[in-house]
């Protein structure tokens, strides 16, 4: 049978004349001939079937590399052992994904969420159902000092989530508490910097669940107004002779994309747990 050129054995194959020129130069599939007059490349049909072995393996995820080495050495274990090493990756890849699916999801609500929030400043009382949250117990306290050191424990956080292996998809929005002792009495002292977990992907050990309860909560966009709107919630809860149960939560409910002066944008949810 005659020989076919280059763009014969391309087409026939269904691959490009620049893929057969880089499998000729890399040693993977090299013409039968090549011209002396015109300097050609010529392929015999026969090849196509090495180039299918090429295209499948391909397929199954394996490197040119890997390849290369499997149709030189034509080792059926060693091939075994890598697709078993590729099947491995593939399924941990598989898993990322699917977390990362989550994790967009989540963000999507967010958004959601600060788009249909009431105005800042705005008090309501909501019940809010069950949540998981993992903490990081602060060494310092930001409320005595401002947003500067605000960013520096939430590198202590972010760090701290990359040596416990939590995903850093959990770290978009992160808040704070304030203890029962301290919020009753008005003491803003940070105790826990935390972030929002599902329990599902973090081991129960890490985790702890806050419970379902009414809040009564206040919006607000501004760090620095964070004080003075968890004081009106505190007069709020006075006024109206609710009690107080449980620890106060600022909760970020969205990252801003517009920084201003080069400072975090947030959008808070500052909330504190009652009984009517």
């Amino acid at each position: 049978m005659d020989k076919l050129t280059i763009g014969q054995m391309a087409q026939k194959n269904h691959v490009s004349e620049q893929t057969l020129r880089y499998y000729d130069k890399i040693g993977l599939l090299k013409p039968v001939e090549i011209d002396e007059v015109n300097g050609y490349r010529l392929y015999s049909i026969k090849q196509s079937a090495r180039l299918d072995m090429i295209q499948y393996m391909k397929s199954l995820g394996m490197s040119l590399k890997d390849i290369s080495t499997q149709l030189k050495n034509c080792d059926i274990k060693l091939i075994r052992t890598i697709l078993e090493k590729k099947s491995e990756q593939l399924d941990s890849e598989i898993e990322a994904l699917k977390f990362q699916k989550v994790a967009l999801q989540r963000a999507i609500m967010n958004y959601e969420r600060y788009e249909s929030s009431p105005p800042d400043g705005t008090i309501t009382l909501e019940f809010i159902d069950r949540r998981w949250i993992y903490s990081y117990n602060t060494d310092t306290n930001f409320y005595d000092f401002g947003i500067e050191v605000y960013e520096e424990q939430l590198r202590k956080l972010k760090e701290d989530m990359g040596i416990k292996g939590l995903r850093q998809q959990y770290f978009c929005n992160a808040g704070s508490t304030v203890s029962y002792k301290n919020i009753i009495n008005r003491n803003y002292i940070s105790d826990d910097l935390f972030v929002f977990v599902d329990c599902e992907h973090v081991p129960g050990n890490l985790i702890t669940s806050i419970p379902p309860n009414l809040y009564l909560c206040i919006y607000c966009n501004k760090f620095e107004q964070e004080i003075p709107y968890a004081n009106n919630l505190l007069d709020e809860v006075k006024r109206l002779n609710y009690t107080i149960t449980g620890d106060y939560i600022c909760e970020v409910i969205i990252d801003l994309p517009d920084f201003i002066e080069n400072e975090r944008g947030m959008f808070f949810k500052l909330q504190i747990p009652v009984r009517i």
